[in-house]
């Protein structure tokens, strides 16, 4: 799912699973990070990642980041989606998150409809730098 749309098929290869199951046991090892998987029928149909960070910022308060939302294709518009984002907010306010952002590629324009539909605002300019 991950490489499943044009901007994953630029970035992910399912042709050499090595780096994406080492990143799983890293994920698994860590407390703060949840790997959430739906399936139906014991098909995957969707993933979402959530981190949880503690920081100094604002008045020490720990956050969430909500990474890697996929749907599979045949499943977009099932609601799945609206559950994922809806359990994960619940989950960060449940661990005591007062924050939960994300980021959404600029070109993603469906994408950040559907999560100012949930409540989120495009508050930020985010920037990155490949390494």
């Amino acid at each position: 799912m991950l490489a499943d749309d044009p901007l994953g098929a630029q970035r992910e290869s399912p042709d050499d699973l090595t780096p994406y199951l080492e990143a799983l046991k890293r994920l698994d090892a860590d407390p703060n990070q949840l790997l959430v998987v739906a399936e139906r029928a014991g098909r995957v149909i969707g993933t979402l990642q959530l981190t949880l960070i503690p920081g100094l910022s604002r008045k020490g308060a720990t956050r969430s980041v909500i990474e890697a939302v996929r749907v599979q294709a045949d499943e977009r518009g099932s609601g799945l989606g609206t559950r994922f984002i809806e359990w994960a907010v619940e989950e960060s306010r449940t661990r005591g998150c007062q924050l939960v952002q994300l980021t959404s590629d600029a070109s993603r324009t469906d994408a950040h409809r559907f999560y100012e539909r949930l409540g989120f605002t495009a508050s930020h300019v985010g920037f990155k730098l490949q390494l």
